[in-house]
């Protein structure tokens, strides 16, 4: 699988193709507006904080979305071997993309600590403008390089898991094991690090901010 933050160039137009589709166009505008919505998001965040103190039991409450979130992803990181073949066991056996159902999770967690409605259409938007056209030259990539592709498509869903993990015809009984040294090749720890400076950040930022502002009394 290919989930990552560097996923492959479309392919070159073959003939009688546009020389730009549909996905390298959405692509082209995904990279220019990626750092942009990203400030955009950290100030939003900043000024959502600065406007309201965040509530203890909707912190709590958010931890239902993220802690979940980041032991997908890290269960995923586990088994992916990136461009070199298809993964279709664990996580991948229940949906295709569980790095990104991952970080939706997370995001949608830290939008409920929160509690802003601003925050979260913020960061659908990016997920609708930035990784939609990901998946899809993903999924062309993959659909190019790997023959059993299509098959594995027809039976897991591209996000929303299925409950029961999907038979590997190719596979014979092998359901594949989580392996460490992917977890860490891949620096997955990096996202839970991420997370912690981010709850720390909703209990010190907004009196840390206030005594920049105010100044010592």
């Amino acid at each position: 699988m290919t989930e990552s933050g560097n996923p492959p160039q479309p392919a070159a137009a073959q003939p009688g193709q546009p020389i730009q589709d549909w996905i390298a166009r959405w692509q082209q505008v995904a990279r220019r507006i990626r750092v942009p919505l990203g400030f955009l998001t950290a100030a939003l965040y900043l000024f959502e904080l600065w406007q309201r103190a965040p509530r203890p039991e909707a912190v709590a409450w958010s931890l239902a979305l993220v802690v979940p979130g980041l032991w997908l992803r890290g269960y995923a990181a586990g088994y992916v071997k990136k461009n070199r073949e298809l993964t279709v066991t664990g996580p991948y056996a229940h949906t295709r993309n569980p790095l990104y159902l991952g970080s939706i999770l997370i995001a949608a967690g830290f939008a409920v600590a929160l509690l802003s409605w601003p925050v979260a259409l913020v960061l659908a938007l990016g997920f609708g403008v930035i990784y939609v056209p990901v998946i899809a030259s993903e999924e062309r990539f993959l659909r190019a390089t790997f023959p059993g592709f299509e098959d594995y498509c027809r039976r897991v869903p591209r996000l929303i898991p299925r409950l029961t993990p999907a038979r590997n015809p190719g596979a014979g009984s092998s359901r594949g094991a989580f392996s460490l040294s992917l977890y860490l090749r891949h620096r997955e720890y990096n996202a839970g690090i991420g997370a912690a400076l981010l709850y720390l950040s909703l209990l010190l930022l907004r009196p840390a901010l206030a005594a920049l502002v105010h100044g010592p009394r």
